[in-house]
């Protein structure tokens, strides 16, 4: 399984504000909003040269990003390896006992397919596996 660094997620409490931070402050180029419902989050991604930052704002209380920022603030929420085979990554990985949030693919922004390893298998860090559309 070869994974390359896709996205670093940052869940933030004002999408607004970030955006004006990493837009306006630090000069980045911000993509369009995209609202991902089946996650409860709108996302802007930003370009940093190569792997890119992804703002990720709630949508609804029960979203997994408005528990992280009730619980521990604004901040770094994951990072996402993009890989070729989503589910062949994925059995691989159930083969060698590592605890997943999802066993199976499912929709995620910019029209990709991902999956949640817990952090608890993966040292403290959420890893979103992804593999993009055309590669689908």
């Amino acid at each position: 399984m070869k994974a390359v660094l896709d996205h670093v997620g940052i869940a933030v409490a004002s999408l607004e504000e970030a955006v004006a931070f990493y837009r306006d402050a630090l000069g980045l180029e911000i993509e369009a909003t995209e609202e991902v419902a089946s996650q409860g989050v709108r996302a802007h991604f930003v370009g940093v040269g190569g792997p890119a930052l992804e703002l990720l704002e709630a949508t609804s209380d029960a979203s997994p990003i408005a528990r992280f920022v009730g619980r521990r603030g604004p901040g770094l929420h994951h990072i996402t390896l993009r890989v070729d085979d989503l589910a062949a990554a994925l059995e691989r990985l159930k083969a060698r006992g590592v605890r997943l949030i999802d066993e199976t693919p499912r929709p995620g922004a910019e029209n990709a397919l991902v999956a949640f390893v817990h952090p608890s298998s993966a040292h403290g860090v959420l890893v979103e596996l992804q593999q993009k559309e055309q590669d689908a």
